[in-house]
C-alpha cells in the first residue's frame, strides 16, 4: 500500500514538472509561414513586433490593419519590413532624445 502511495506522489510530481517545460522543438509563433512581403500603408493600424525568444526562435512582425480588417504577419526579411522597423527604431531613438 506505501509503494503504490508512493508511486502516485512520484508520476503526480513528474507530470507537474512535465507540464511546465516547453517541448523538444516545439515553437509558439505567431507567424506561420514567411509572411507577406507587404502591406498598403494607408491599412496600417498598429504594427508588433516580437523578437527572438525561447517560444520562437525567429523574428515576427505583426500588423493590425485598420477598419477591423484583421491582423497579418509581414515577412521579417521583406524591405518594406525593414523599412518599417526601422522607422520605428528611428521615432523610438529620437524619443529618447527629447526625454
Amino acid at each position: 500500500m506505501k509503494t503504490v502511495a508512493a508511486l502516485l506522489v512520484f508520476v503526480s510530481l513528474a507530470i507537474i514538472a512535465i507540464e511546465g517545460q516547453p517541448g523538444f522543438g516545439l515553437q509558439r509563433c505567431l507567424c506561420r509561414g514567411a509572411g507577406a512581403k507587404m502591406v498598403k500603408p494607408k491599412l496600417i493600424e498598429k504594427v508588433e513586433i516580437h523578437p527572438v525568444s525561447p517560444s520562437c526562435g525567429h523574428l515576427e512582425v505583426v500588423v493590425t490593419l485598420k477598419n477591423g480588417a484583421g491582423r497579418r504577419c509581414l515577412n521579417p526579411e521583406s524591405l518594406f519590413t525593414k523599412t518599417i522597423i526601422e522607422r520605428i527604431e528611428n521615432k523610438t531613438r529620437s524619443a529618447q532624445k527629447n526625454v
